[in-house]
């Protein structure tokens, strides 16, 4: 089921499918089938009536319009549901009906629901998290070597290497992802405690119920229900606002290196996509702009989220009804952004000739830093920075070689012969420990595994 138009931009086919109004409301009776095959099996409720509740729960029997407007009268869908599912059953099993959501409260079905629906969305994340990861690792293993400026408060600055740059990107990802798949397994538990979280009404069969009722869905059975202890779905979406952050910061990157000044690198093109209705000349950063777009949308879901989690007692007011649409949100748009960029990697354009222009272009200014720890050693760090600092600007001025301007001064030539300046201006000789740096960050999932296992 494709998006809505209104929802186009902030969703994946495949999430905009899974949060549908069919599969919501199937994953809604999956918990009623599953709850009467558990209540079975323990013996509350008879074989024949789990086996009617479980033929009357498919969602493709149910008007989800004219449910979608029962629910938002009763505040909750647990109540329409159950009402419209009980005269299903009795259409076909009087004595059935009777024991259709035994036992159970509206919550239970909803945050059990949700729970359902996050645990296939997990997978569907993942792919593209890890399609992300390994096109990140090419780029910078194929870019070990791709001199490039380095660039800080927007301007130019010493150089690094593209491998290093796509590197910083896949090493944050990796964290993130481990901390996301983390957080997802912590949700996924049933919710199960009836009226007031006590199972009162199932007497000495509430555990056992529960617990069967955690298996049928292949979910965990938690300590105790937790209808206002909402900590594990925050860090969920906690974990999906920081991955999506990262992904907007790659993004920022990579439509900043995209801009026509710079030319540096290209996002891959193709019919439809990153044209321009007015000037056909534009490569727009389209995977990059929808990755942004999210990165702005989902810090303010993630904070309506949290101030959600203060809910009154046993039960809350409101808290739960806000979040349905607020998950939902988040975890579609973090999957775009995953999408997105997976898509961007993979097929991203990068121009080293341009990078090696871009360096040229500052005319060796931005080895001023270098110049200058030479020259301090012999003449003070104060003196050397004051002969750099004017040399810098004459260069640009006169745009000029920095060597050329350095070798005019006696200053320098005094200390500095003028194979040593000519040098001065090879990024490749002045990359540090960039890539001690890069290799460390691709091997980070190695080295956390090493630490696991010992």
């Amino acid at each position: 089921m494709p998006a809505r138009l209104i929802e186009s931009l902030a969703t994946t086919e495949s999430l905009a499918e899974l949060f549908s109004d069919q599969s919501v409301l199937q994953a809604m009776l999956d918990f009623e089938a599953a709850l009467a095959r558990a209540e079975a099996r323990a013996g509350v409720i008879p074989e024949s009536a789990a086996k009617a509740i479980r033929k009357a729960a498919k969602a493709e029997e149910f008007d989800t319009a004219h449910l979608a407007a029962d629910i938002l009268r009763a505040g909750t869908p647990g109540i329409p549901l159950i009402k419209i599912l009980t005269e299903k059953v009795r259409a076909k099993n009087e004595d059935a009906a009777r024991y259709v959501h035994w036992g159970a409260t509206s919550q239970d079905v909803a945050d059990t629901a949700l729970v359902l629906l996050l645990k296939q969305a997990q997978p569907i994340l993942s792919v593209d998290l890890v399609r992300l990861e390994r096109a990140v690792k090419k780029l910078s293993q194929d870019h070990k070597d791709t001199v490039m400026l380095g660039r800080t408060l927007m301007q130019a600055a010493l150089p690094v290497t593209f491998g290093l740059k796509a590197a910083t990107w896949f090493a944050s990802i990796h964290r993130s992802k481990s901390d996301l798949d983390g957080a997802f397994a912590a949700t996924l538990v049933v919710q199960f405690g009836g009226a007031s979280g006590t199972l009162a009404s199932l007497g000495r069969k509430g555990i056992e119920v529960a617990r069967a009722l955690a298996n049928e869905l292949s979910l965990d059975c938690p300590d105790a229900p937790w209808h206002t202890q909402r900590d594990r779905l925050a860090a969920l979406m906690c974990a999906c606002g920081v991955l999506t952050g990262l992904l907007g910061k790659m993004a920022c990157d990579i439509s900043l290196l995209m801009q026509g000044e710079v030319g540096e690198v290209a996002e891959p093109g193709g019919e439809g996509r990153g044209g321009s209705s007015t000037m056909p000349h534009k490569r727009n950063p389209i995977g990059c702009s929808l990755t942004l777009a999210a990165a702005q949308r989902v810090p303010g879901l993630v904070a309506s989220f949290l101030s959600g989690m203060v809910q009154a007692h046993e039960r809350g007011v409101g808290g739960w009804q806000a979040e349905w649409l607020t998950v939902a949100s988040i975890i579609q748009a973090t999957g775009l952004a995953a999408a997105s960029m997976a898509e961007v990697a993979e097929g991203l354009t990068v121009d080293t000739v341009r990078m090696r222009s871009n360096i040229e272009a500052t005319h060796g200014v931005i080895f001023a830093e270098r110049v200058t720890m030479l020259l301090g050693a012999k003449l003070g760090r104060d003196v050397a920075h004051k002969i750099l600092q004017d040399a810098a600007k004459k260069s640009s001025k006169q745009k000029r070689h920095l060597s050329e301007v350095l070798a005019e001064i006696p200053e320098v030539t005094n200390h500095l012969d003028r194979l040593t300046l000519r040098r001065l201006e090879s990024p490749e000789e002045y990359l540090g420990s960039t890539e001690a740096f890069r290799k460390a960050l691709l091997s980070s999932k190695t080295s956390k595994t090493k630490k696991k296992e010992q």
